[in-house]
């Protein structure tokens, strides 16, 4: 076209459009340097980095609980170890999106596996609540051959779903010692959060009982780890590998002598079947504690009834539960098999306690071990207002005695005096056998390294003021300081208590603290230090009152009046000890009365004790009858000698 002759000439941009093209095209070419840059960046700086991380993003890491350690007595011998087992292990974020898949998928793994649906659900919303979306869910610890090749043949109808070999705990004796070694189990969430700090994750088996529980930093050892291949759906396309090899657990060594153990625990079924044969129907458990007088190492702890731990090995189930008596509605039935009565039982100790009661007496200057008091067949007391009368287990005797004849022949109106003089003190002497019973620790726990354990109970002004509402029995009569003097009454004890007592009185007045624990040592061998036991205490007991007590002691086991003479009259070494037998209200169903608790406590040799035997057998009747004839038997064990027992003599 012409050049048109109204334009005066060609168009051009303003200024300010100009600078608008220029800071656009400088601002182009920045991005694009950024972007290069960046590109340059992740290939060449950092292309390494993420080639590893695209690599890890293809497998799965599993942390891998190392075999806990062994359970050894004092000689070596394993009590607990560890037997080899496939567990079946499930991701739940494997498992397929659509509900009906996912549905069918778990039902078919819990009739595979042999468990319930729920509990395999149960482990799933566990994680959900803990979100922890990398741990499995451990649907069977112990799965068998058939459950493993089926899942193996069919791996890809069960996505998420893998096996890995591991361990479970292995109880080469049974209910040997139970109470004692304890069981472990998976850690719940209360103990998870306890124990964060300490490393603990979900799905660790820990110990929740006796030495499993209270040596789990030793026994558990530290994890490893090990990993599988996956697909990009997260799907398994391998087996697990380990890549850190865990280390075992330290193996714990016990003060327990396992052949001591078998005898106690032989020993205690022989004293039930005694008391059974005497017409005792309701004796149907008890307790023995053996120990070393000298630093209160147990020997043996035996309790009864019992149970055997392996079944909370591997998968635990409500059937086999209830079997044993180990849950809430069959442990009634079946006495409360899993109740440690050598630390948890608690007793009216009867006339195993009256050692205590001279001590007293002779320490506040009341009583003269060579005086005379009568020994008749009841009692009365003078300050009585009720004129309650109080009977001897032999109600023929009348005669004069010793504070030596008073114990061998348990002469309990010679003790009646005695308690009611102890109730006679003035007001701002306090209660001193009441005291006395606490220095040698009862009513309070002995400090035993496995529990639980009881306190028990010493009954005082104060205690019946705070535990009674009415205001006549908040009053401390005459017959609670006699009742007390003779071991009955509100006064309630542990066999491991009285055990203690007797090592006192054997030791020359010092406290021991009970202990298990030995030594531990590492997988190599070598020693792992611990933290030390308590050394004894001393009591600060007058030797001449402890020799009067130690004499009577003998007397009862030694002389022809004495009430264990029958069983340890001809006993191959010189044993001192005491027998007792003490009321205590029972029920069972369809019957609450008074049953006799059959008590025998002691030690041997006599002069220079080794050992302290204290044996219980609940409702068994005369002390002399049975408790003594049980401890003969542990005795007999450790001093490697024969013992026969004639038959019952019926006393105290």
């Amino acid at each position: 076209m012409p050049p048109s002759r109204s334009v005066v000439e060609p168009y051009r941009p303003s200024n300010s459009l100009l600078r608008r093209l220029s800071a656009l095209g400088v601002a182009m070419l920045v991005i694009f340097a950024v972007l290069l840059l960046r590109l340059w960046a992740l290939q060449v700086l950092a292309g390494t980095k993420y080639v590893d991380q695209a690599a890890a993003n293809s497998f799965r890491t599993v942390r891998v609980e190392a075999p806990r350690g062994q359970i050894l007595d004092r000689n070596g011998i394993p009590l607990v170890t560890n037997a080899p087992a496939t567990a079946i292990l499930l991701w739940p974020a494997d498992l397929p999106a659509v509900y009906t898949k996912r549905y069918a998928e778990l039902r078919s793994l819990a009739h595979v596996a042999g468990v319930p649906l729920y509990e395999i659900s149960a482990g799933i919303r566990a994680r959900r609540a803990a979100n922890d979306f990398v741990t499995p869910v451990t649907v069977r610890d112990a799965a068998n051959e058939p459950m493993i090749d089926y899942l193996y043949e069919h791996g890809t109808q069960y996505p998420g779903v893998t096996t890995w070999r591991t361990f479970i705990r292995h109880y080469p004796y049974h209910s040997l010692a139970a109470q004692i070694l304890g069981y472990v189990g998976e850690i719940s969430p209360s103990e998870l959060k306890a124990g964060a700090k300490q490393g603990y994750q979900p799905g660790d088996e820990v110990g929740q009982s006796g030495v499993e529980a209270s040596y789990d930093g030793y026994l558990r050892g530290v994890a490893g780890s090990a990993r599988m291949h996956i697909d990009a759906f997260g799907r398994p396309r391998s087996s697990l590998e380990t890549t850190t090899i865990p280390k075992p657990g330290n193996d714990v060594r016990l003060t327990i002598d396992l052949k001591l153990q078998q005898s106690a625990e032989k020993a205690l079924q022989y004293g039930i079947r005694l008391a059974q044969a005497n017409k005792q129907w309701y004796a149907r458990g008890g307790a023995i504690v053996a120990l070393d007088p000298t630093d209160g190492s147990i020997l043996a702890m035996a309790s009864s009834p019992t149970y055997d731990p392996s079944v909370y090995a591997g998968r635990v189930t409500i059937p086999e539960l209830s079997r044993a008596g180990l849950t809430t509605q069959t442990a009634p039935a079946r006495n409360y098999p899993s109740l440690d009565r050598a630390t948890d039982g608690t007793y009216p100790p009867g006339s195993t306690f009256k050692p205590v009661t001279a001590i007293a007496a002779m320490e506040e200057h009341m009583l003269s071990p060579s005086a005379y008091l009568p020994c008749t067949g009841t009692y009365s007391s003078p300050q009585d207002r009720s004129h309650r009368t109080f009977h001897n287990w032999d109600p023929n005797v009348n005669q004069g005695m010793d504070l030596t004849t008073a114990l061998a022949e348990s002469c309990d109106t010679y003790f009646y005096r005695v308690g009611n003089e102890f109730y006679n003190l003035p007001a701002d002497r306090g209660q001193p056998l009441q005291t006395w019973a606490e220095k040698f620790g009862f009513g309070s726990p002995t400090g035993i390294d496995v529990g639980p354990e009881a306190s028990g109970l010493v009954p005082t002004i104060n205690w019946r003021r705070q535990h009674f509402s009415s205001e006549v029995d908040k009053l401390w009569k005459p017959g609670d300081s006699i009742e007390l003097a003779v071991g009955q009454g509100d006064l309630l004890t542990t066999p491991l208590q009285m055990a203690r007592l007797y090592a006192a009185l054997a030791n020359g007045g010092k406290l021991v603290t009970p202990h298990v624990l030995m030594d531990v040592e590492s997988p190599s061998g070598s020693p792992v230090p611990v933290p030390p036991t308590p050394a004894p205490r001393t009591i600060g007991v007058d030797p001449a009152a402890l020799r009067a007590v130690d004499q009577g002691l003998w007397a009862g086991t030694h002389l022809s009046v004495g009430t264990s003479y029958g069983v340890f009259g001809k006993f191959p070494v010189s044993i001192a000890g005491k027998t007792g037998t003490a009321e205590k209200v029972v029920s069972f169903p369809g019957y609450v009365g008074l049953q006799n608790q059959s008590w025998w406590c002691g030690f041997g040799p006599y002069g220079s004790p080794k050992i302290v035997v204290c044996a219980v057998i609940e409702n068994g009747g005369y002390g002399g009858d049975v408790a003594a004839p049980a401890a003969a038997q542990v005795l007999a064990s450790f001093f490697h000698v024969k013992f026969t027992f004639a038959g019952p003599v019926h006393s105290d």
